[in-house]
């Protein structure tokens, strides 16, 4: 991945090592008097690769800033009721202040049930529809770490979403809808675009910010975007290189893509480490309020 002298890197890993600095500071700070560290526990069932790889990285950082991590690594046999149970025993777990349900699950588990049975004041995730609900609201509330990074990188590099005209390719509860009302909140005028929009290229030409987030390698081309436009590119697809070994891309053509754009987002390197910034973030904020400072 070649730098180009004319565009600005969005360099999500050196915010995010930032923000994790200043939550340190503040966990802390607030443990220094004898308080209870925050505690995030991150429910993760079976063997997924990529699962694994995803809760090492998030432990690693509870570890960097202070923050108690009770991870619950289940095997896939488990029931879903064995998983329930979990969760209700965690959400009744006062030195617990967030909970995370590590997806994707194995196919004999009803995620969107489990994510329902995490109390909403500690679902650091920012999935339950009450969160989802406040965010449609524009009520204070814990937020969808994703969007949320991405959020916070635009505001990082004095990029306004106000006024400007936002192309979201993805329509996922992950990513695309909610990252489309943080945009409207920001006072963006946003377009939801997805698999059935025709003529796709069309619209994302017209976007002074395009997020995009199918999981789609190399979907977009330097053809399909604006010039001098501002690019986040949330996708994270595993592709194999000649060599058989392979190597982390994202939605983003990325080296023909940032010989036109101002402003792009790498990968890895761009929203990831956002994500996991805003998880802890959103832990720190539960504990907050749990423990009323």
């Amino acid at each position: 991945m070649t730098a180009h002298p004319m565009i600005q890197l969005l360099d999500g890993k050196a915010l995010a090592t930032r923000l994790q600095d200043e939550l340190a500071t503040t966990i802390q700070s607030l443990t220094s008097t004898g308080r209870r560290p925050p505690g995030l526990a991150v429910i993760m069932v079976g063997d997924n690769p990529a699962s694994a790889a995803y809760v090492r990285n998030k432990e690693r950082a509870c570890t960097r800033v202070g923050i108690a991590s009770y991870g619950q690594h289940l095997p896939t046999t488990v029931t879903q009721a064995e998983v329930l149970a979990l969760i209700q025993q965690l959400n009744g777990n006062p030195d617990v202040d967030g909970i995370l349900v590590q997806l994707p699950l194995p196919h004999h588990l009803d995620a969107v049930a489990l994510l329902h049975a995490i109390d909403p004041n500690k679902d650091v995730d920012g999935l339950h529809p009450i969160n989802l609900g406040r965010l449609v609201r524009g009520e204070p509330g814990l937020r969808s770490c994703t969007p949320y990074g991405v959020m916070r990188l635009l505001n990082a590099y004095d990029i306004d979403p106000s006024g400007a005209n936002v192309v979201v390719v993805g329509r996922s509860i992950l990513v695309g809808k909610p990252m489309a009302l943080m945009l409207l909140e920001a006072n963006a005028t946003v377009t939801i675009a997805h698999s059935r929009t025709p003529d796709l290229a069309a619209l994302t030409r017209q976007a002074d910010i395009l997020v995009a987030a199918v999981g789609r390698p190399g979907m977009i081309k330097a053809t399909d975007v604006k010039p001098r436009g501002i690019v986040i590119d949330v996708g994270i697809n595993r592709v194999e290189t000649p060599d058989g070994a392979s190597r982390l891309v994202g939605d983003i053509d990325f080296e023909s893509v940032a010989s036109v754009v101002q402003g792009i987002t790498p990968v890895p390197g761009g929203v990831g480490p956002m994500t996991v910034a805003m998880l802890l973030e959103n832990t720190v904020m539960s504990y907050r309020s749990r423990i009323q400072v």
